[in-house]
């Protein structure tokens, strides 16, 4: 009976010490619970307060931006060919070649262009072509027939 009082009061003084570890731990959890409510509102108004930043700096921008829209809007209207770009001697030879492949390629284009706005064009020229042709065959017909007439007329008049 001994050992297994003895075994008890072992028992008992574990319960008692891990009560006070759990009393222990549930006083440290609030104290630490203010701390950390503090620091998460801190760190909060911190990042709000950069947000804010963020936005009156891009509000700043775009009041600027509101100012020159007069500026920037004939800016964006004047052609940019207009200026003049300094280009050094070496690359003249170059640019003038440019210049031609471009004037090239424009007429290629516009070649290009026209051949694809004739496609919607193409039935009725085949319609016009058809009658063409059939005009053209009575009209070789008709010559014929007058080739002989003449013919017959000339070996009458012999």
């Amino acid at each position: 009976m001994d050992l297994t009082y003895e075994e008890d009061s072992c028992f008992v003084k574990f319960s008692e010490v891990e009560k006070m570890a759990n009393i222990r731990a549930e006083i440290n959890e609030v104290q630490l619970l203010p701390l950390s409510v503090t620091i998460v509102s801190t760190l909060q108004f911190y990042f709000i307060g950069k947000k804010c930043e963020m936005l009156q700096d891009m509000n700043r921008h775009l009041e600027a931006v509101l100012k020159e829209k007069r500026t920037l809007r004939k800016m964006l209207i004047k052609p940019r060919c207009q200026e003049s770009l300094p280009i050094e001697a070496t690359f003249h030879k170059d640019v003038v070649e440019l210049l031609a492949e471009a004037v090239t390629f424009i007429g290629n284009l516009e070649r290009q262009l026209q051949t694809l706005r004739s496609i919607p064009q193409i039935p009725d020229v085949m319609k016009n072509m058809d009658t063409a042709l059939t005009k053209t065959e009575m009209l070789v017909m008709e010559l014929e027939e007058l080739g002989d007439q003449i013919l017959k007329w000339s070996e009458l008049q012999k």
